[in-house]
């Protein structure tokens, strides 16, 4: 909106010249977006003490974490407003890939909320059932892969160090989409047990996209990077922006002792996000690395769940990862930091692969 209105009296006043930037408009999404919330925390926090909106513990858990009950949840609405509206300001309406990620967002963030609403209504830990959550994220990944295909995006996948392997995979993209996005919402989801520990790794994410997608979008840099140059998509690194600052405003809430929970609406939006933007980037592969934390994660849950359906052993004391070291002694926070390091590594190790092609 800033944009439309700001840009055009540039040939005026030579300031206003500096909202044709990406990175300007990045930058000014990202302080609003911690602006917004920041300053609404308290407030939001209050109405949902107000509205007796308290997060439920699954008994099978640690028992330390009894003590969170009652604490506030379904923080993601605030992550979601202090995302999409700095986007909506700040981004060119016009690029159809920010109404993309915008759209797929508010999908998995539905999706989320009709799971945190059950489980506040029902008063226990169990909202929608796996197979309704499962059909409703697919229904949300499918309408992108379709999208994406209507208005011609390439459907071929690139890999990491294999410049010249390109895999053209047709309507089989839509699929494909849908398993990028259903897998990475569904292992941030796993990821959200600690405080602090999915939004500040998200987070992380997010700012890594913000390049990939800076870059895929610049006709010159991405050939000399050699990565698949797809036009008007940095308008996407708006979004990440906002993504950050978002983050990082929940994060002064969120952080051990957690005053809010950011519940499901917050965990699957926010993958599904990171999922869309690495499908519109091209960087779906390089995705396994940028979030490396919540692959580990969800490779624990599965590797648990696996070995004592064949085994009746466990590998971990307890899964996913992060209540594995819980067990083993670990305090909290310094699960949490650790992890958050983890993330930060995966992140550089990605950017890494920018020169290696």
């Amino acid at each position: 909106m800033l944009y439309h209105l700001l840009y055009p009296l540039h040939e005026q006043f030579a300031l206003f010249n500096v909202f044709r930037y990406i990175t300007f408009r990045a930058a000014g999404a990202i302080v609003t977006a911690l602006l917004l919330s920041w300053l609404l925390g308290p407030w939001f926090i209050r109405t949902l003490r107000r509205l007796s909106v308290g997060q439920n513990i699954r008994d099978v858990g640690p028992q330390a974490h009894q003590i969170k009950a009652g604490t506030p949840t379904m923080g993601g609405l605030l992550i979601l407003f202090a995302t999409l509206v700095p986007t909506l300001l700040w981004a060119d309406l016009q690029n159809v890939y920010v109404w993309l990620v915008v759209m797929v967002t508010a999908g998995f963030g539905i999706v989320g909320f009709l799971d945190d609403y059950l489980k506040v209504r029902r008063g226990r830990s169990l909202g929608l059932t796996a197979r309704q959550k499962l059909l409703g994220q697919i229904l949300v990944a499918s309408a992108l892969g379709l999208s994406l295909l209507y208005v011609g995006f390439d459907p071929a996948l690139t890999f990491p160090f294999f410049k010249k392997v390109v895999l053209n995979l047709g309507f089989l993209y839509i699929p494909f989409v849908v398993l990028v996005l259903v897998g990475v919402s569904n292992a941030v989801n796993l990821t959200d047990g600690l405080d602090g520990l999915a939004i500040g790794a998200t987070t992380v994410a997010a700012a890594t996209y913000a390049v990939f997608t800076y870059v895929a979008g610049h006709k010159v840099i991405s050939g000399y990077l050699q990565l698949s140059f797809v036009p008007g998509v940095g308008e996407v690194a708006v979004f990440c922006g906002a993504m950050v600052g978002a983050g990082l405003g929940f994060l002064w809430y969120n952080a051990h002792p957690a005053e809010v929970f950011m519940g499901d609406v917050g965990s699957l939006s926010l993958g599904g996000a990171i999922g869309g933007v690495a499908v519109l980037a091209k960087q779906e592969i390089l995705l396994a690395l940028v979030g490396g934390l919540f692959v580990l994660e969800a490779l624990s849950v599965i590797i648990q769940v696996t070995s004592f359906k064949l085994r009746k052993k466990r590998v971990f004391r307890m899964a996913p990862l992060h209540h594995h070291f819980e067990l083993c002694g670990w305090a909290e926070p310094k699960v949490i930091v650790r992890f958050w390091i983890l993330s930060i590594l995966f992140a550089l190790l990605s950017l890494s692969t920018l020169k290696l092609r």
